[in-house]
């Protein structure tokens, strides 16, 4: 009895094998409708680059990209800050200047409320550690669009771009503050632009 037991618990191999490979093209299928839904419905904005362009040498080429916008000033801060070391996130309020380029107009570790004519960017999870004087020079936040992969020899091209200060990056930002790159280009000129699909 237990014998049969046993053998009615289990899966066939290939039943499961079934299964595995469902969850995973679900799971795979999530994460390319989730990014292709950001640049799809997302508001977009430009962004003020400063990249940085390392080497991967298991994907090729990419660029590291810093923004002006990843460098935000203290008094940009609305509302309280933590007082002890802990995991959190910031959310930036984006607003469109005269340039064309949007900038920080206000951040938090509270979530902002919508308003018009602005977008909400929200950081990556980052541990804050409260600095001993009471106003740091600037936090340094990070919002997922930092890494832009090119094909392989073309990353020094945006190289010199940076260096000449002729970089944009034009970012799709969707209601939950998640954003996605969806084009790079060089002194107004677009270069890559990335596909839904």
């Amino acid at each position: 009895m237990s014998g049969l037991w046993s053998k009615r618990r289990w899966l066939p191999p290939f039943i499961a094998a079934l299964i595995a490979a469902g969850l995973q093209t679900a799971a795979l299928g999530y994460m390319v409708e989730s990014r292709a839904s950001i640049l799809r419905n997302g508001k977009e904005v430009l962004l003020k680059t400063v990249p940085v362009d390392p080497r991967d040498l298991l994907r090729g080429d990419y660029v590291i990209l810093s923004y002006d916008v990843s460098w935000l000033a203290p008094e940009l801060f609305k509302g309280e800050w933590p007082t002890a070391p802990e995991e959190t996130t910031v959310f930036v309020r984006l607003a469109k200047q005269a340039d064309g380029f949007w900038g920080a107009s206000e951040a938090s570790f509270k979530p902002l409320a919508p308003t018009e004519g602005s977008v909400v960017l929200q950081s990556q999870p980052f541990t804050f550690y409260p600095s001993a004087s009471e106003n740091p020079s600037s936090i340094n936040v990070a919002y997922g669009i930092e890494r832009f992969y090119v094909p392989e020899g073309e990353g020094r091209v945006l190289e010199q771009a940076r260096n000449a200060e002729a970089l944009s990056v034009s970012v799709r930002i969707n209601n939950a503050g998640r954003a996605q790159i969806r084009q790079i280009a060089v002194e107004g000129t677009p270069v890559y632009e990335e596909t839904l699909y």
